[in-house]
């Protein structure tokens, strides 16, 4: 189960920290992901984590303003958010998998149940 959290409305140019945690003592053999959803649109790719952390990615709307990194002694995955825009208004959802490290959301089987970022202009 995952259970993300930390988000909020906050003005333009500021910052946010997501949190997702994830119940378990196997929270190391599973990649990580962030995906966000806009009303009226798809869901789509944010940042993914490797299982060691070694390996992450980002969607080019992010890439230099947000930062994924994961605590495995902890269970948490973790996404710092800065110089946000309106334009990152989201639902913001974590994902796991344990084999593929993907901007698919279709290639993650565990799901969180999201988080509201607001971000105001």
């Amino acid at each position: 189960q995952l259970q993300a959290s930390g988000g909020g409305l906050v003005q333009a140019g500021g910052s946010l920290r997501l949190s997702c945690a994830r119940s378990g003592r196997t929270f190391g053999t599973y990649v990580m992901a962030w995906f966000r959803q806009a009303p009226g649109k798809e869901r789509e790719f944010v940042a993914a984590i490797s299982k060691t952390g070694s390996t992450t990615f980002y969607a080019d709307s992010v890439k230099g303003r947000f930062t994924i990194s994961r605590d495995n002694a902890k269970n948490t995955v973790y996404l710092q958010m800065n110089s946000l825009k309106p334009e990152d208004t989201a639902v913001y959802y974590c994902a796991a998998d344990l084999q593929v490290l993907s901007r698919r959301p279709r290639d993650y089987d565990y799901w969180g149940q999201g988080t509201q970022v607001t971000v105001s202009s």
